[in-house]
C-alpha cells in the first residue's frame, strides 16, 4: 500500500451508525483525535453523550436526505458504520438495509462533496464479482463496487473478527455473550492471527488515517487495517 501525501489537516466527518459497537469506537477515536475537527453523528435517537466535536443529527429516515443537505454540505469525509446481519433474512431484505441504505447516503454526499473520503465498514470474504453462492457476500460486493463507482475517495473496510475496546458493548444479546467468550482469548488471537482480528478502535483510527492522508489502495483487508492504523500503537 502507498501513502499519499496529506489531503487534510483538520477534517469535518460525517459518522453513520455511531451507537453499534463498531460506530461507537470509531467515535471515541474521532473525538480523541486533533485531526478530526468536527463529528455529525447521524443517528436515531439521542446518545446522552455531550462533547465540543459532536453534533448529532436526529432523524428516521435512512433511504432520502433531502432535509440533510445543508449539515451533509461542506464534510470532508464520511465513516459509514452501519450494517445488520443477513441472518433471517430476505435477499431483498438484506439489500435494502445494506446496499439501499449505504447508497442514499453515498449518492447524495457524492454530489454535494465530490472527491471526499468516504469509508465503508464492509466485511472479510465480500464478493467482488457479485456472483458467489453467498447472499450477504454478494450483496456487500454489489454495495462496494457502487461506491467504487461514486466520485469519493472511497475505502471498503473489510474486517473479520472485531474486539470491542473502551467498555462498548453489542447492542446484539447473543453477539454479548459470544464476545464475553471471546474477550479473554483475544490476546491469544491478536498474537497467533494478528491478519485475522481487528479492534472497533483501530478502524476508528484506521478511518481517519484514510481520510488524512488518502491512500492508493481502496479495499482494505484485516492485516491492512490494522496497517494503516498503526496496529503497535497503545488503545486510548
Amino acid at each position: 500500500m502507498e501513502v499519499r501525501l496529506p489531503i487534510q489537516s483538520a477534517v469535518k466527518v460525517l459518522l453513520f451508525g455511531a451507537t453499534g459497537m463498531v460506530g461507537a469506537g470509531v467515535l471515541r477515536e474521532c473525538l480523541l483525535d486533533d485531526r478530526v475537527s468536527e463529528v455529525i453523528a447521524v443517528q436515531r435517537s439521542p446518545s446522552g453523550d455531550a462533547h465540543p466535536k459532536l453534533t448529532e443529527l436526529i432523524r428516521t429516515d435512512f433511504f432520502d436526505y433531502h432535509d440533510a443537505r445543508d449539515a451533509f454540505r461542506g464534510a470532508d469525509a464520511c465513516f459509514f458504520c452501519l450494517g445488520v446481519t443477513a441472518v433471517g433474512k430476505t435477499e431483498e431484505q438484506y439489500r435494502r438495509l445494506t446496499f439501499d441504505i449505504t447508497l442514499a447516503a453515498a449518492r447524495t454526499l457524492a454530489e454535494l462533496n465530490p472527491g471526499m473520503a468516504f469509508c465503508y465498514v464492509s466485511g472479510q470474504g465480500t464478493d467482488s464479482t457479485e456472483r458467489g453462492r453467498s447472499m450477504w457476500a454478494r450483496v456487500k460486493g454489489q454495495t462496494e463496487n457502487a461506491l467504487l463507482r461514486l466520485p469519493l475517495r472511497a475505502y471498503m473496510l473489510r474486517p473479520g473478527y472485531i474486539q470491542p475496546l473502551g467498555g462498548i458493548q453489542s447492542k446484539t444479546r447473543v453477539y454479548r455473550a459470544f464476545y464475553k467468550i471471546m474477550t479473554p482469548l483475544y490476546p491469544v488471537l491478536r498474537r497467533l492471527t494478528p491478519n485475522l482480528v481487528t479492534t472497533n478502535e483501530t478502524v476508528g483510527r484506521a478511518m481517519i488515517e484514510l481520510a488524512s492522508l488518502g491512500l492508493t489502495s481502496r479495499i482494505l483487508e484485516v492485516r491492512d487495517i490494522n496497517k494503516v492504523a498503526g496496529q503497535s500503537r497503545e488503545p486510548h
